[in-house]
């Protein structure tokens, strides 16, 4: 059964999540979000900072003892145990172009492991979240909400594999074994950032292979590919949200997938 405190966390992080990716619609549409360029070379716009402002607001005002983790303005202390991990625009590059693969993602972790996630995709109106004993849920345009499942295939040859970009397999090891899983797989797209795990979770995709990701990339992730059904794990198969690859599946052609990842160590 799932733990009430969760639940009640689960309730706020949903709404929150869909409010804030709401809200960056009107800069969407019209293109208009001021860029900048941060330390790491990623970018930033008014809106992710405008959106994670609205996260923390709404965060405080329920939980004030609860820790926050975002993207854009760091690690504030709770005492709780109760950690929330945000990425208040995920995809900024989607956005900043127009394209809506965009989401907005907020996590809940409880001693240290991902409990509870929220993925928003405001200019799709589609949701996915999930609490553990809870079951993953999916709404798309104000529908009510349906178990999220993720797909029956059950060998890579039959197979579809997303990812981000390529630009991401910045290695010669990373980018052979892309090469490998793509020379096997049914097909492969660049369905990116969070959208690509949301077709997962739905069962739209079969399995999403990222080889550089945050904590506030994937938190969020965790819970709901593993309550849809799936697996979710690092490229040696440890399901830790803070490695700085990830791999998610249905779960049936995971072990495959595995299998091709290590035969290239370096990665």
């Amino acid at each position: 059964m799932p733990d009430p405190e969760v639940l009640s966390r689960l309730t706020l992080a949903h709404a929150l999540a869909r409010e804030a990716g709401n809200r960056t619609l009107d800069l969407f549409f019209r293109r208009t979000a001021r860029v900048e360029t941060k330390i790491d070379g990623t970018a930033v716009t008014e809106a992710d900072r405008a959106c994670e402002k609205f996260l923390r607001d709404g965060i405080r005002a329920a939980f004030p003892t609860d820790a926050v983790l975002g993207e854009e303005f760091g690690p504030s202390d709770g005492t709780s145990g109760y950690r929330w991990v945000l990425d208040p625009i995920d995809g900024t590059t989607s956005f900043i172009h127009g394209v809506p693969l965009y989401g907005t993602l907020v996590a809940v972790e409880h001693a240290g492991r991902p409990v509870a996630g929220v993925i928003h995709m405001p200019a799709l109106d589609e949701t996915v979240y999930a609490a553990r004993g809870h079951g993953a849920w999916h709404s798309r345009h104000g529908s009510a909400p349906a178990p999220a499942r993720v797909s029956t295939v059950d060998a890579l040859s039959r197979a579809m594999v997303v990812t981000t970009s390529l630009d991401y397999f910045s290695s010669p090891s990373a980018r052979e074994a892309w090469m490998d899983i793509r020379s096997r797989a049914a097909a492969t797209r660049g369905w990116s950032d969070c959208y690509a795990f949301l077709l997962v979770a739905t069962g739209r995709a079969d399995a999403a292979v990222e080889p550089s990701v945050k904590l506030w990339d994937v938190a969020a992730v965790q819970p709901i590919i593993e309550e849809a059904g799936g697996i979710f794990s690092d490229w040696s198969g440890r399901p830790d949200a803070t490695a700085p690859m990830c791999l998610v599946s249905n779960g049936r052609i995971h072990t495959e997938l595995l299998g091709l990842l290590g035969r290239h160590p370096s990665v």
